[in-house]
């Protein structure tokens, strides 16, 4: 008679068990950060959901830097809102020559560029703030949040006026000043979508630049960033910028010398005023 086990007697040693998932204590903080924390474990491994968001979060922020911008539709929403849309291309023919030649998306090519040059007003006519909607690393984003930011804005800015708003394809920040400069404004605010991250693949920024002008460097423009509805509100966003083109416009300039007074009287508890 054999001493072999039957097969439904086949047990691993207890030390040989998979263990259960374990919980991590830090969990309950997730509720108040995006970040990922209190993840848990499977034994020295991450459990399996976690690593489907991530990879899933991964995807999806691969899919914003490659996802191309609608222009024509959102032509058709900006003019339906009441703005003037202009569309421009930056010297970056496609999105491959975009991510790998981060220069061409700082220019226009020779047919924007006559574009806006045409476009330009008389001196008594120039608005004192021109957008642009730049794809930049996130078209999705400038598709969700550009228009409500607008709208928000122009609330905001009554007493300022503004010129066409500019669509602007395989754009950088720093196409902007070109764009100002062509139409003569006063101030440039460049809505662009940022890099992706892994909580956020449609997070819109503005920078904005006094006196606009190809040559402007970053230490010469201010930004505002993480615009979207679980970031910085479109209210927010349109507050912040007022207020510092009413700070650019006493002060003469963007970028290093202009604070964002607003955001110090939140932190400080003191008025802006």
């Amino acid at each position: 008679m054999s001493d072999t086990p039957e097969p439904t007697d086949l047990q691993p040693p207890p030390a040989a068990r998979l263990p259960a998932t374990q919980p991590d204590a830090w969990a309950s903080l997730r509720a108040f950060t995006p970040a990922r924390i209190g993840l848990g474990r499977s034994g020295v491994s991450q459990p399996t959901g976690a690593l489907l968001e991530f990879s899933l979060a991964h995807a999806q922020a691969r899919d914003a830097v490659h996802t191309a911008l609608d222009a024509a539709s959102l032509a058709v929403e900006l003019a339906l809102a009441g703005f003037e849309p202009l569309h421009v291309h930056s010297q970056a023919a496609d999105r491959s020559h975009y991510l790998r030649r981060p220069d061409l998306g700082r220019r226009l090519d020779a047919a924007s560029h006559e574009r806006l040059h045409a476009a330009r007003p008389s001196a008594s006519a120039r608005a004192d703030l021109v957008f642009v909607l730049a794809d930049g690393l996130s078209a999705l984003a400038i598709t969700r949040h550009a228009l409500p930011v607008l709208i928000a804005a122009r609330e905001q800015l009554r007493d300022w006026s503004i010129g066409p708003v500019v669509i602007a394809e395989q754009s950088r920040v720093a196409l902007g000043d070109e764009v100002g400069e062509l139409l003569g404004a006063k101030a440039v605010a460049l809505l662009v979508g940022e890099r992706p991250g892994l909580s956020a693949p449609d997070s819109l920024g503005i920078y904005l630049t006094w006196s606009p002008k190809v040559g402007r460097t970053d230490a010469e423009r201010n930004c505002i960033s993480n615009i979207r509805p679980e970031g910085l509100s479109y209210e927010g966003a349109a507050q912040t910028l007022a207020g510092l083109l009413h700070g650019a416009r006493r002060l003469g300039g963007t970028g290093v010398g202009l604070k964002d007074e607003q955001a110090h009287a939140r932190l400080t508890g003191h008025s802006a005023d």
